[in-house]
């Protein structure tokens, strides 16, 4: 249902435009057949290189790197026998008591094979582990520890009283993370994009053409065309857009962004390695139930939630489909309690079709809250709801490109630190980013090179409105284990982020990674509506604490 009051339109029209300092166009068009200057990145070179590019201290970047670190050969196999094998990897429970008390852990420890049943030397494989109990709807997340030998160890916590399994998965041998971690890095462009131009041609007649474009990032800006190119600098934040020069129009005549194509960089045998059969597969192991008891002793978590905390691991649990969050107390919101918790409130959620999810969440539960007519599509928005006894304001927006998203609009494709930037803020405001899932397809730095922006940006808003409630909220895992969107170059990503923002005050670090991850659902990379709801009442724990 939408609102069509041309007043009720207007006035939050207003508001959004006035009151938080307006909308911007985030391209500055080049003049007819110009060219941009381009930035010289060399992500071959050196590091002093790299990160003045990227707009962080070599410190900083040292610090990134460390927490990225992952465990890998020192040369590719040949030989698709030589890479973990899913069947003879196996896991062990150290110790299996018979009955065990909650808050205790176990301790599991995994052994990577390869097709011969050779002990693995050398680490680097990507697994996932969790404890579960299906009937009781109840799950928690297990971190994996890499010793860089072929083996790994898994602490589980035992949070519930019941009977629990523990499962283990295969997402990628550690060949594959090899090959996918190599053309992250390159200049290889595994994903393109479309760009529609629209201009009068002679005798008033309209001509439309439609030309690739891709991201503009290193020396030779990743990408190179034959009659290049259009290229659009966003004037704030220095991200460059190139696109194929129109036969007919000239470049400032680009209307509409479209996702395009991917492209495979690897070879027959490396696509050997990410085969079905090799990839994202349950491994054997102990599937021994665990009992566990109650303990008397055990308390439950009193911290209120506010900025400032630290995600533990686990970060919490699922039980009987409801998140049992260990970083602060939170709880379950009626539709009306919802309505009460965002009286008076803007809320500005920024980022992908997740937090997208996030905005159709709200609309559907609280109560009044409806969708205005902006006559923007659907799903690429931008969106607004309004509910007007209680004064709340709902916006969501796409992040700008690179975004793999049906056509939109370019005007409506802002960048994330420049909307901020237009944000007054105050303690009616509450601004949600999550930035992820589109930027799997390009290099490591690029994204490093926009969480600066953003994180820039979020700076200055606390700083001119203190009490402004901001919340980056991580990705999280997805179906996809491929060479263009694999988990593990999103865990990698939420690695940037969490580091980028840990020591920044008045910000909340929302890990939906592990809620993600260990729930019962199919993983996708859009979650179910059971994990949609617990994320929110996460985030409104935040805003109205218990």
């Amino acid at each position: 249902m939408y609102w069509n009051l041309t007043g009720v339109l207007f006035f939050f029209q207003t508001v959004w435009t006035f009151l938080d300092g307006g909308l911007i166009n985030i391209f500055q068009h080049p003049s007819p057949g110009s060219l941009s200057i381009t930035r010289q990145i060399h992500t071959n070179v050196s590091s002093t290189n790299v990160v003045l590019d990227m707009g962080i201290s070599e410190k900083e970047w040292d610090r990134l790197q460390k927490a990225l670190d992952w465990a890998s050969s020192n040369q590719e196999i040949t030989d698709l026998k030589l890479s973990t094998s899913p069947v003879h990897t196996t896991f062990t429970i150290v110790g299996l008591n018979k009955t065990y008390r909650v808050g205790q852990k176990i301790k599991v420890i995994i052994t990577a094979r390869d097709h011969n049943k050779n002990l693995k030397s050398y680490g680097g494989d990507f697994f996932q582990a969790k404890l579960f109990n299906s009937k009781l709807q109840a799950s928690v997340f297990g971190k994996v520890d890499d010793h860089r030998n072929g083996t790994y160890t898994v602490d589980l916590l035992l949070p519930w009283e019941g009977q629990a399994q523990v499962s283990v998965r295969l997402a990628h041998s550690s060949e594959v993370v090899h090959i996918i971690k190599k053309y992250r890095d390159s200049s290889f462009p595994r994903s393109l994009y479309y760009g529609y131009f629209e201009g009068s041609g002679p005798k008033g007649i309209r001509i439309k053409e439609k030309v690739e474009c891709s991201l503009k990032w290193g020396s030779d800006g990743s990408w190179t065309k034959g009659n290049c190119c259009c290229e659009y600098k966003d004037v704030k934040t220095g991200t460059e857009w190139q696109c194929e020069r129109p036969k007919k129009l000239t470049c400032d005549k680009w209307v509409l962004h479209e996702r395009g194509a991917l492209k495979d960089p690897s070879n027959k045998f490396e696509q050997e390695l990410f085969s079905r059969k090799l990839t994202d597969v349950d491994i054997p192991g102990d599937n021994h139930n665990i009992n566990v008891v109650q303990n008397p002793t055990s308390n439950g978590k009193s911290v209120k939630c506010r900025s400032g905390l630290t995600t533990p691991v686990p970060a919490g649990f699922y039980f009987k489909d409801v998140w049992k969050s260990f970083v602060c107390n939170t709880r379950e919101f009626s539709p009306a309690q919802m309505g009460n918790c965002l009286k008076n409130k803007i809320v500005y959620l920024f980022g992908d079709s997740t937090t997208r999810q996030w905005f159709e969440f709200l609309e559907k539960t609280v109560p009044g809250l409806k969708r205005m007519d902006l006559h923007t599509t659907r799903t690429g928005g931008p969106l607004m709801a309004v509910e007007l006894q209680n004064n709340i304001i709902v916006h969501w927006r796409p992040h700008g490109v690179p975004l793999r998203f049906s056509k939109l609009l370019i005007t409506d494709l802002h960048y994330i630190s420049n909307d901020i930037d237009e944000i007054a803020g105050g303690a009616h405001a509450v601004v949600v980013v999550t930035f992820c899932a589109h930027l799997v397809f390009h290099p490591l730095t690029f994204y490093v090179h926009e969480v600066v922006k953003i994180r820039q940006a979020i700076l200055a808003l606390l700083s001119r409105a203190p009490t402004t409630t901001v919340i980056i909220k991580s990705g999280n895992t997805g179906h996809f284990k491929n060479i263009f969107q694999s988990d593990w170059l999103a865990l990698q990503l939420n690695t940037v982020m969490k580091e980028m923002f840990s020591d920044i005050n008045g910000v909340v670090y929302l890990d939906v990674w592990q809620m993600t991850s260990c729930h019962y659902l199919p993983e996708y990379i859009h979650p179910g509506p059971v994990i949609i709801a617990n994320q929110i009442n996460m985030f409104l724990s935040y805003l109205c604490p218990p």
